[in-house]
């Protein structure tokens, strides 16, 4: 007999509309573009040529619309893994829950979903402006540990090999990584684009070895990233949600992956802080191979 999901783990607002995200299932496409800030929505739909759905909830907006003949969707989901795994769990219910009957439909709906975000390069080859593909993720926010199966799609020996290269303090959250959905990868890759592999940090200032008034606890962090390397793979770029996105989609059968401008050299120590131009050229590569 199929499980009936609880009104208490599948929240339903009187609308129909899903807890935190508010969209209904039907308003839901199958290509969905991913970004951090809600204004940014407004950039990617500003290139739509239709919009048909605007919703705003929390930090979570989506404009719903068509580009170029193909229906697509934005959708902000803020700043942390956490948000993710609101982001991914209420998308994948929208696609293949029967809100009706709180059922597991029959019939499996695959969504792709791009991650358009601003990241901070780890390498001095890497320079401000430069895009790069989360091939793999590196997370070390701890978030995917929490689901079963989570260690079928790992690479356990290169989690390992982090631990041991970098010294990594056994009191952290235990390092997971994660590849994207390889066809997806091929799909949004371009000759100016660069793969690596990105950590998602659970913050932005000390997990990501910045010091304000705070010092890190280990002062040797960022050149211990910077110098791992195994198997021709190496540390590329910080953000924030990649790896959450692309283990939850791995585990749910979708395809995920992340892109990101650079826009903080973190062995350089130099910084953009005007960087549409270069968020704008990504969002329409993205756009055309959705």
């Amino acid at each position: 007999m199929a499980r009936i999901i609880p009104a208490s783990e599948l929240i339903i607002n009187a609308d129909g509309s899903i807890f935190h995200l508010h969209l209904k299932p039907e308003m839901l496409t199958d290509r969905i573009i991913l970004v951090g800030d809600p204004a940014r929505v407004d950039m990617v739909a500003s290139f739509f040529d239709k919009k048909i759905h605007e919703v705003s909830s929390r930090e979570f907006h989506t404009i719903v619309g068509e580009y170029k003949g193909k229906p697509v969707m934005c959708l902000s989901h803020g700043i942390g893994a956490d948000n993710i795994d609101i982001v991914v769990n209420e998308l994948d219910a929208l696609a293949n829950i029967d809100f009706e009957t709180r059922t597991v439909k029959d019939t499996f709906r695959q969504l792709s979903m791009v991650r358009v975000g601003t990241s901070g390069s780890l390498q001095n080859d890497i320079p401000v402006g430069a895009m790069v593909v989360a091939g793999k993720a590196l997370g070390i926010d701890g978030a995917f540990h929490f689901y079963k199966d989570s260690e079928k799609y790992r690479d356990i020996e290169l989690e390992n090999e982090f631990i041991r290269q970098t010294g990594w303090n056994p009191i952290w959250n235990r390092p997971y990584i994660v590849d994207a959905n390889e066809s997806l990868t091929k799909q949004i890759l371009t000759d100016e684009m660069t793969v690596g592999i990105t950590i998602t940090a659970n913050g932005f200032y000390g997990p990501q070895g910045r010091e304000l008034r705070l010092s890190i606890a280990d002062e040797n962090y960022k050149n211990a990233l910077n110098k791992f390397s195994y198997k021709g793979y190496r540390l590329t770029n910080f953000e924030m949600e990649s790896a959450m996105l692309q283990g939850l989609s791995k585990l749910m059968g979708h395809r995920a992956v992340t892109v990101c401008s650079i826009i903080a050299g973190r062995m350089t120590n130099n910084a953009n802080t005007n960087y549409k131009g270069s968020i704008e050229e990504l969002i329409k590569i993205i756009l055309e191979k959705i």
